[in-house]
């Protein structure tokens, strides 16, 4: 009887591995007019999980136990910013001298998951889920992530001048932020488009023009150049701005060098998911090259303005009223009368 039981729990076994294989291979990718895998549509990569493994978590794939800490915890420091906290038929806030935030966090509230499984990281390798950053490394990063303060045009940071968005999430390698996570990829023979909600920035993809300028030519985004391997597009990104290079999340990031390259991998594995791979080689940054994935839904449309200040009037507006300031504080020095 033992025997028998066993036989049919094993027969059992290789049933429901047939029926997951079968299910596997009946997803077929959908083809482009000119044959290639097809990633058009809007997509988005929002969620709870970040670059970086916080300390709640003991390993790669989290326990329930785990993702309830990691929401409660999040809830709780987000605190009204959250969507859902939101009510939509409360009447108009007074009027105030003083606006607060006004930022809504829109966000799926749970970890993002990799065939079923609750991801603490989006990397992977080192096992750990941390960057490998060298000394060198470490203090670019800090340096990156330390005020520079207000006063001077030039050393305000480049996110709130628009010029990069917050975490860099238009990448490479492209993270999920607090709201505005939606990307919007285009395609044509030769080149392959992302739309990136924040900061309306649009990554080109050059698929058989593979000639890089000049080490000197350094795009926020960098230089990418694609191919295909079966159905996957691979993208390999240098010259990239250092200026600009702070990569980061919620629960930390890093700074790169202007040696920094870049390999993503885009493999579509379902109607409502592609995966999205990242290995980012450094020397001067990491001990080692590192690795990460994260899996992108497919999300409503369409993608709406991103309108920032900085391509308006805010930081003219800043400078002259800093100017009339000076201006005022020199009458009033010279109105003030003369000590005896």
């Amino acid at each position: 009887m033992r025997k028998l039981t066993l036989l049919f729990f094993a027969l059992a076994l290789a049933a429901g591995a047939g029926s997951a294989a079968r299910a596997a291979d009946a997803y077929k990718v959908p083809r482009t007019k000119f044959g290639q895998p097809d990633f058009q549509g809007v997509w988005t990569n929002t969620s709870l999980t970040w670059l970086v493994r916080p300390p709640i978590f003991k390993g790669l794939i989290a326990t329930p136990q785990e993702e309830a800490t990691m929401l409660a915890g999040f809830r709780q420091m987000a605190g009204d910013l959250l969507a859902d906290r939101v009510d939509p038929d409360l009447p108009a806030p007074p009027p105030v001298k003083s606006a607060p935030q006004a930022d809504i966090l829109e966000m799926d509230l749970k970890l993002a998951r990799i065939d079923g499984q609750p991801r603490s990281s989006w990397i992977v390798e080192p096992a750990d889920g941390k960057p490998p950053l060298t000394a060198a490394g470490q203090a670019a990063t800090a340096a990156a992530e330390k005020s520079k303060g207000y006063a001077d045009p030039e050393a305000r940071p480049n996110e709130e001048r628009c010029l990069t968005s917050i975490g860099l999430i238009e990448g490479p390698p492209m993270m999920n932020g607090g709201f505005n996570s939606h990307y919007q990829i285009v395609q044509t023979r030769d080149h392959v488009a992302i739309y990136v909600e924040m900061n309306h920035d649009v990554r080109i993809i050059r698929l058989t023009d593979h000639r890089r300028p000049s080490p000197a030519i350094a795009p926020w985004m960098g230089d990418s150049i694609g191919w295909w391997e079966g159905d996957t597009l691979v993208v390999e990104t240098t010259n990239l701005n250092p200026k600009g290079a702070y990569v980061g999340g919620l629960t930390g990031g890093f700074a790169y060098s202007a040696q920094a390259k870049v390999i993503e991998r885009f493999t579509r594995k379902a109607k409502d998911m592609f995966l999205y791979e990242f290995t980012v080689v450094d020397p001067v940054t990491f001990s080692r090259p590192w690795r990460g994935e994260m899996p992108f839904r497919t999300a409503p449309g369409p993608i709406y303005e991103y309108a920032c200040h900085e391509g308006n009037y805010s930081l003219p507006n800043i400078l002259q009223g800093a100017r009339v300031q000076e201006a005022e504080a020199a009458r009033a020095a010279a109105a003030k009368p003369a000590a005896p």
